[in-house]
């Protein structure tokens, strides 16, 4: 098969795939879809506004559950059109372009999620273990900082993969394992060695994927050593319980994360239903889950959700 140039004037496209070997029901696999992004539009986008409209709010565990859910939130956006127009309208194609765009934002998202949950690591550390300097530690300015820091961190990190990834060419098959596209995918289309991209790939793997959980256990480490220290068993729970609500969070994200890196590297010969399952839990999985797990555990924004949905029926009264 002969070499295609990305630089070819002929238009380029990925085929992207729903379900195999349920093609024909795509239409009823679009239902509970549906339903999951909904959820997470509503949940994420409804943790937004209730930490906006509320000053007791405005605190920094509450401004980095904020960037959480924007996170989950532009997740979710990212996925949805594919996903959607290939259950609904039958579309597999995407451009090259769109699907490099579609690499670059759920890749993107992915590691800012990981890096929210290791700052908000940092925030239950210092909210219990130095209480007394939490708030000249975390000021809104410093918060500012680590937002942005996020930000650049996860561009920086996931720019040079577009751009090594980008400069080789696509000779075999265009059929994309899942309805969105991925990095790890799309390399395996590659017909050029990749070894940069495979070294760099594994980079990220460490400085990510396994580096932000260490980070994440050393902060919790520290904050069971300091738990362990108090004298009464009420202050033990109270603390814990205050942090029950991101360790779930953490798991959530990581655990599928794990496993769909686990899968591409060490199971390529598996049933691709089991590639297809396990991607869709990695992405869907957190933005679904956070809202409901911080919306249950968390009694300031259950409080915050039902004073926004009284204030809201008052105003349509």
């Amino acid at each position: 098969m002969s070499k295609v140039s990305n630089s070819t004037q002929v238009p380029f496209y990925f085929i992207l795939t729903g379900i195999p070997g349920f093609e024909a029901f795509h239409i009823w696999i679009s239902i509970p879809f549906c339903c999951l992004y909904t959820i997470s539009i509503v949940g994420n986008t409804t943790i937004l506004a209730v930490i906006r409209t509320e000053p007791s709010l405005h605190q920094p565990m509450y401004l980095f559950l904020s960037m959480l859910a924007l996170t989950d939130l532009g997740l979710t956006l990212t996925t949805l059109p594919t996903v959607m127009q290939l259950l609904w309208f039958n579309i597999p194609k995407i451009s090259f372009e769109a699907c490099f765009a579609q690499v670059f934002f759920i890749h993107t998202f992915s590691f800012m999620e990981s890096s929210v949950l290791l700052a908000m690591s940092f925030d239950r550390y210092v909210a219990i273990c130095r209480p007394l300097h939490y708030a000249t530690i975390l000021t809104s300015e410093v918060i500012g900082r680590i937002g942005l820091a996020i930000i650049g961190r996860c561009i920086l990190a996931v720019l040079p993969s577009l751009f090594l990834l980008k400069r080789l060419p696509f000779c075999h098959s265009h059929l994309l394992s899942h309805s969105y596209c991925l990095h790890q995918d799309m390399i395996r289309l590659v017909c050029a060695d990749i070894r940069v991209n495979s070294w760099y790939g594994f980079a990220l793997v460490l400085l990510i994927i396994i580096m932000d959980p260490l980070l994440i256990v050393l902060s919790y480490t520290f904050i069971l050593k300091n738990i362990l220290g108090t004298a009464s068993w009420t202050e033990r729970l109270r603390a814990l319980n205050n942090c029950l609500s991101h360790i779930l969070a953490v798991l959530v994200l990581y655990v599928p994360m794990i496993g769909v890196s686990m899968t591409h590297r060490f199971a390529k010969h598996a049933s691709p239903l089991v590639h297809v399952i396990m991607a869709n839990i990695y992405l869907l999985a957190p933005p679904v889950m956070n809202p409901i797990i911080y919306s249950v555990k968390t009694k300031q924004i259950r409080q915050g959700i039902i004073h926004l949905i009284s204030q809201r029926h008052m105003c349509l009264k």
